[in-house]
C-alpha cells in the first residue's frame, strides 16, 4: 500500500480502482490540499450504460464523496465518431438523432451516483458536442494537430492492435484520440478541471489530453485509470449469456439487476463488494473470509448493496425478498420479472421450446432441449422432461402466469397480454 495523504486516493487503491497514475505524487498532493475537478468521458452507442461502465462512474462517486468535483462528460460530439480502442471493428455509425435519445436514458443513471447541483463539489454534465460541433476544422488542425505526433499515435496499443489484426482503421476513427485529448483541454478551461480518469484502455488518449495541455497551455493535468475488470473466469464485466447488464431500469429489472450479482463467483464477491459498494472494508474483508453455504450471505448482501446503488434501497429490498421467496419457498412472486405473450397461444397450445426462448431462459430452441434433458427446467415449480410439453391454459396458476424457472436461479412470468 502507498502512503497517499489525501483521502481520494488511499480509498480508491484500498478498494481497487488505481492501474495507473500519470504522476501520483502531484495527484495526491493537489487532493490532499484542495478540491481537485475530475471527469470521466462516456460516449451514446446505447439507450443505457452497462456494468462495465460501473467501475468509471463509481470513481466519480468517490471523488465526490472525498470532497472533490466530478464532471460527468457525454460524448455527444465523439459518438459520432466512435472510440476505435481495443476495438476489431468500427462502430456502426449513429444519426443524432438516436445519439440525443441515447444521451437522455444515459443521463438518468448519473443521478443515482452523484449530487448535482451549483455547490463547490456539485456534481456537472457537459456536452462535447457544444464545442466540438463548433471547431472549424482547418484552423483546428492547424493549431491542435501539429502537436500530435503520428508516428507516436501509431504505437499506442489500441491503435496498434487493430492494425497488427489487419483490421480496417479509418481516418475519422484515428481523429477520436485529438478529440479526446482537445475536450481535457476544453474541460480545464471552462470548468478548471485538472483530472482524467478512466479504464485502463483509455490511457493513451489521457496521456495526449495531458500533453496537449501542457503544449497550449502549460496546464499541470493528470491521469488516473483503473484495471480492465473481468471474473474469475475471464469472462468480460456487463454481458451474460442474455445480453448486456444494463443500469436502466426499462431496459433490466432491477430483480435481474440483483440477480446479477447474486450469481457472482465466490471468487470474485470480495473485488466486487469493495468496487460496487459503500460498505466499510473491515466487514467486507468478514464477509469475503466466508466459506461454503456462507458464501451465499456474501453474495445476497453484495446483490443488495450494489442494487441500491443503482435503483434505490426499496427497490433493492423487493428483489431480495423476490428472490427469497422463489428460492427458499418455491411460491411465485409479482415482482418476478414477467414476459407477456400473446393470450391466443395459451388456447391453441404453446411449445415449451419456444417459451423458454421467449423468456429469455434459454438462448435458442436447441440450448432449450439440452436444458430440459439435463433436467434443469422447471415450470409452475415441476421438473419437466418432455421436450414437447406445450402450455395451455390449464398451465395457468391461480394468479394467471406460468412460472417458467432454469436451475436453482432464473424465473420468469409468463403472463398472457390482457
Amino acid at each position: 500500500m502507498s502512503n497517499f495523504k489525501s483521502d481520494f486516493l488511499r480509498e480508491l487503491e484500498a478498494r481497487g480502482f488505481i492501474h495507473q497514475l500519470s504522476d501520483a505524487d502531484g495527484i495526491d498532493e493537489a487532493a490532499a490540499e484542495k478540491i481537485v475537478t475530475g471527469y470521466i468521458g462516456f460516449d451514446a452507442t446505447a439507450p443505457s450504460l452497462h456494468v462495465g461502465s460501473l467501475v468509471q462512474i463509481m470513481m466519480l462517486r468517490w471523488l465526490q464523496k472525498t470532497g472533490h468535483k466530478p464532471i460527468a462528460l457525454m460524448g455527444g460530439g465523439t459518438t459520432r465518431i466512435g472510440d476505435p480502442s481495443f476495438r476489431d471493428d468500427a462502430r456502426p455509425l449513429l444519426t443524432d438523432e438516436k445519439i440525443d435519445e441515447n444521451l437522455a436514458g444515459i443521463k438518468a443513471v448519473f443521478a443515482k451516483f452523484l449530487n448535482f447541483g451549483n455547490g463547490k463539489t456539485d456534481a456537472v454534465m457537459v456536452n462535447n458536442r457544444d464545442w466540438l460541433d463548433d471547431l472549424r476544422y482547418i484552423d483546428f488542425l492547424r493549431d491542435y494537430g501539429r502537436h500530435f505526433s503520428v508516428n507516436r499515435m501509431l504505437s499506442f496499443d489500441s491503435v496498434k492492435l487493430r492494425l497488427e489484426r489487419e483490421q480496417n482503421l479509418s481516418f475519422l476513427e484515428f481523429n477520436y484520440m485529438i478529440l479526446q485529448a482537445y475536450d481535457f483541454v476544453e474541460l480545464n478551461r471552462k470548468h478548471g478541471c485538472t483530472l482524467q480518469m478512466g479504464g485502463s484502455d483509455q490511457w493513451g488518449n489521457i496521456v495526449n489530453g495531458i500533453e496537449l495541455g501542457r503544449r497550449t497551455d502549460g496546464a499541470s493535468l493528470f491521469g488516473l485509470t483503473s484495471p480492465l475488470l473481468t471474473t474469475s473466469s475471464g469472462a468480460k464485466m456487463g454481458k451474460t449469456a442474455a445480453g448486456a447488464v444494463w443500469l436502466n431500469e426499462d431496459m433490466l429489472s432491477p430483480y435481474d439487476y440483483w440477480q446479477y450479482w447474486r450469481n457472482a463467483e465466490d471468487a470474485d464477491v470480495g473485488r466486487f463488494l469493495k468496487l460496487f459498494t459503500e460498505l466499510p472494508l473491515e466487514e467486507i474483508k468478514r464477509l469475503e473470509k466466508l466459506k461454503g453455504a456462507e458464501m451465499n450471505e456474501a453474495k445476497k448482501i453484495l446483490a443488495t448493496e450494489a442494487t441500491a446503488m443503482a435503483h434505490g434501497r426499496a427497490a433493492a429490498e423487493k428483489a431480495a425478498e423476490a428472490a427469497r421467496t422463489a428460492f427458499e419457498e418455491g411460491a411465485i412472486s409479482a415482482d418476478l420479472p414477467t414476459v407477456e405473450i400473446d393470450a391466443g397461444a395459451f388456447d391453441t397450445g404453446h411449445g415449451l421450446l419456444n417459451a423458454l426462448v421467449e423468456a429469455g431462459l434459454c438462448a435458442s430452441t436447441s440450448d432449450a432441449r439440452r436444458q430440459i434433458k439435463g433436467g434443469a427446467v422447471r415450470v409452475n415449480d415441476v421438473a419437466v422432461a418432455d421436450e414437447r410439453m406445450v402450455l395451455h391454459r390449464q398451465s395457468l396458476t391461480g394468479d394467471g402466469v406460468v412460472k417458467l424457472s432454469l436451475g436453482k436461479k432464473k424465473h420468469v412470468l409468463l403472463k398472457p397480454k390482457a
